[in-house]
């Protein structure tokens, strides 16, 4: 039975996004997988699924028998006629992207179509400029998260200025934390100074890509048998720096510890709270940063870190 910290630190942590590598799917087993954790013993981890604004139809078309409502399948009826509806955060490319996210929205409001709703957005900007421009055009009942572009994108790397446009605006920052390339992981350093910025700035932050594994550690890049290994970083590590940063203020530095701490040892959960290398935070203090704070990661299995969990006897 896990603790209460970690029940606290990583429900609904993990937002799917099977369509995307190294995974990769189809849509159709993407909505299946999702509608499978829904209904499994492990749904309390489990977020929004993720899907770029351009295939939102095709999302529709895939998974309404899935979702909740009148016209579930025999395999999902029992489960989806009484579920909440869908929660995806949909990625948008340009404007007109919102307009198929309006139609998503009104067409699976009914319950004969399959119920879901796009609450959350992931957008790429070019410049902090531009952040603005898209914050008047999203509506205001949708949370955007803005992606921090590449550090050589930015002036002299610093993440501040682009996060200072996103402050006193109800959104939050996406930070990459690795991709299919080793070049795609950042430092450990950076990590801990984008989060230092975002609490500075009272930005709230999402991870995405890298993060399959709870403890920082040497694992392959892709599903491919030959495929080369690295130095990922765990969605525990990332996370309990993120709770440290939130509710103690600890330096990007310090921060950088957590985040390259690769002994599974360190991290301890108890019903009282969570100690990391004799630094410990309760449960109030892990609840008040996972709210407002470190909200999710994005990761194209939720297999493969609920297996993880249970290896490290955390689940």
């Amino acid at each position: 039975m896990e603790s209460r910290s970690l029940r606290t630190l990583v429900g609904g942590l993990i937002d799917y996004a099977g369509l995307f590598p190294p995974a990769k799917l189809d849509m159709a087993p993407a909505a299946e997988a999702y509608a499978r954790a829904i209904r499994g013993e492990h749904e309390w981890l489990l977020s929004r699924f993720v899907c770029p604004a351009a295939r939102l139809a095709e999302l529709g078309s895939a998974a309404a028998s899935m979702m909740p409502g009148t016209n579930a399948t025999s395999g999902y009826r029992e489960q989806a006629s009484i579920g909440e509806p869908w929660r995806i955060s949909a990625l948008v490319e340009k404007p007109e992207d919102l307009e198929l996210i309006h139609r998503f929205n009104e067409a699976h409001a009914r319950e004969d179509a399959g119920q879901a709703v796009v609450d959350v957005v992931e957008v790429k900007v070019a410049k902090a400029d531009d952040v603005d421009t898209m914050l008047d055009e999203i509506p205001e009942d949708i949370f955007p998260f803005f992606e921090v572009p590449p550090a050589d994108q930015l002036p002299g790397g610093d993440p501040r200025g682009f996060l200072a446009a996103l402050a006193g605006n109800n959104c939050g920052a996406k930070i990459r934390t690795g991709g299919i390339a080793a070049t795609a992981f950042p430092t450990p350093l950076a990590v801990g100074e984008f989060m230092v910025a975002c609490r500075n700035c009272e930005v709230p932050f999402k991870a995405t890509a890298g993060l399959h594994h709870p403890v920082r550690g040497d694992f392959r890049l892709t599903y491919e048998k030959d495929s080369p290994s690295c130095t990922m970083h765990g969605f525990l590590n990332v996370f309990v720096a993120g709770c440290f940063v939130f509710c103690k203020g600890i330096r990007a530095e310090d921060a950088a510890q957590v985040l390259s701490d690769t002994d599974p040892k360190a991290f301890i959960c108890t019903d009282q709270g969570l100690t990391w290398r004799n630094h410990v935070l309760d449960i109030t203090e892990i609840a008040r940063a996972r709210e407002a704070f470190a909200l999710t990661f994005g990761s194209c299995s939720f297999d493969e870190p609920i297996e993880d969990l249970k290896r490290l006897g955390l689940l």
